[in-house]
């Protein structure tokens, strides 16, 4: 088995099995699974997917999974442990690590199975697979930064293929909306850490449209305005924020935009009606309940 890790946030680990493969507990982290070798089922909460090598899998905190093998299987994980998410931790990629596993987890159309669907992102992907393990085997000098920037280009390269993926599926389902909407929505979650891009104006002015034109778009298509939209998105990130990590609600409200802590608080106390305190307190009550249950 392989063991490697940057700083405790970020851990590669491989091995191999020969009849069954679990991972049933719950985790704090964000992972990558590329299958080396082999073929089988991935069994992923209600799903069962077939793998086979070449694959490629996400898995996010909350799912429960195993693989039943079919054929003697080798796995290599890439994990995102909750120190990732720690506000002590002081390590450079660390933040846009995190915008892009948040933009992956909470993308809508995040589903089982292999999650690369671009034939040019796989070879891309795999490659570097293969360059961060000689990185470690042979730990030159700046192999850890090396690793580190490598890990930047497959989560962007994977957020762009599911971000394509959602585009065409909407696309299919969906005849009866334009394009423009799913565009739209996709540069809403790609972009919501950078205030200046979320400005009513700043949109328009991307998609070749007046203000009142976008706003009244967007509230024809989807029967929500576009400023609530931007709101609520940044709200789940906040709730998610609160949920995984150990920043404090003054962190997250500079994190996402919002003037200040108070700021932040009665926006977050009038959708949910709490603080965002009571919010976090409540929530690590129950996970130390059903970790006792």
């Amino acid at each position: 088995m392989l063991n490697f890790n940057i700083q405790n946030t970020f851990l590669i680990q491989r091995d191999t099995a020969l009849d069954s493969y679990s991972s049933l507990e719950k985790r704090s982290y964000f992972e990558i699974i590329f299958i080396e070798e082999g073929k089988g089922k991935h069994f992923i909460n209600e799903f069962i997917v077939s793998y086979q090598e070449g694959d490629i899998f996400l898995i996010a905190p909350e799912d429960k999974h195993h693989f039943k093998i079919e054929q003697r299987t080798r796995f290599c994980h890439f994990k995102f442990t909750e120190l990732l998410f720690s506000s002590k931790m002081n390590l450079p990629d660390r933040s846009y690590w995190l915008h892009r596993i948040e933009h992956i987890i909470h993308n809508p159309n995040l589903l089982p199975g292999d999650i690369i669907k671009a034939k040019a992102d796989r070879y891309l992907i795999w490659h570097i697979h293969d360059v961060i393990l000689t990185e470690y085997e042979t730990k030159k000098e700046f192999y850890k930064h090396n690793i580190s920037n490598m890990v930047s280009t497959i989560l962007s390269v994977i957020a762009r293929n599911i971000s394509q993926d959602f585009q065409l599926n909407a696309k299919r389902v969906r005849r009866d909306k334009s394009a423009t909407i799913d565009q739209i929505i996709g540069h809403i979650r790609q972009n919501i850490y950078d205030t200046d891009l979320m400005k009513i104006h700043a949109i328009a002015e991307k998609f070749n449209m007046t203000n009142s034109g976008i706003s009244a778009y967007f509230k024809r298509k989807t029967g929500e305005s576009l400023h609530h939209y931007i709101l609520m998105y940044k709200l789940h990130l906040v709730k998610y924020r609160l949920r995984n990590t150990d920043f404090t609600v003054s962190e997250i409200s500079h994190q996402l935009g919002f003037t200040d802590e108070s700021h932040l608080t009665r926006i977050f106390k009038k959708y949910n009606e709490m603080t965002p305190k009571k919010f976090k307190t409540q929530e690590l009550d129950n996970s130390l309940k059903s970790h006792t249950d």
